[in-house]
């Protein structure tokens, strides 16, 4: 065989081998199906994400970056709990009581469209590389009916000198992004 040829064969496994890494740094799941339009110009609240990671705060973490993210999306009008009622959800209520709670809250304020979920990974991986991983699942509740009308999951990891919040930004625009607003 000759160099060139098996040059190019060794350059084509390589474009493989890294093709076939890239395409499994992520995985997602959405709602299938959905034929609601949601109101961008509806009252929205982001809820506490539970944390079900060891990385402290990573619930507040990802609902800042998710707050960013409606409102590039064209929402007008998204709020959050008051620190007072935050500090009340965030106690050690279980995630059940956490979502009833936060639900009541926004729906006397006369919010119509709740985002929840909880972050299930949040952090670099131990080892050489210390690759970020985050792992996510978001829900819309229609809080006229307190049905969750939308869900979305994922995770994501990304390369060694990436940052862990740009990997949670890349998966939760992803997530987000067949969300039907009107």
């Amino acid at each position: 065989m000759s160099t060139s040829l098996s040059s190019r064969l060794l350059h084509r496994f390589l474009l493989l081998l890294l093709a076939l890494g890239a395409a499994g740094c992520t995985v997602m799941d959405r709602s299938r199906g959905n034929t609601v339009a949601l109101e961008a110009g509806a009252r929205w609240a982001i809820l506490p994400l539970a944390n079900h990671t060891e990385t402290p705060q990573a619930g507040l973490r990802a609902e800042v970056i998710l707050e960013s993210l409606l409102r590039q999306r064209g929402l007008q009008s998204v709020e959050r709990p008051p620190a007072a009622v935050v500090n009340d959800l965030l106690g050690e209520s279980p995630d059940s009581k956490l979502r009833q709670d936060g639900q009541r809250w926004a729906a006397e304020q006369g919010i119509r469209y709740a985002i929840t979920g909880a972050v299930d990974e949040w952090r670099y991986k131990v080892g050489v590389d210390g690759e970020p991983a985050v792992g996510l699942v978001l829900q819309i509740i229609d809080l006229k009916n307190g049905q969750v009308i939308w869900t979305a999951t994922g995770a994501k990891s990304g390369w060694s000198r990436e940052a862990l919040s740009a990997v949670g930004q890349k998966l939760m625009r992803d997530l987000l992004g067949d969300l039907s607003l009107r």
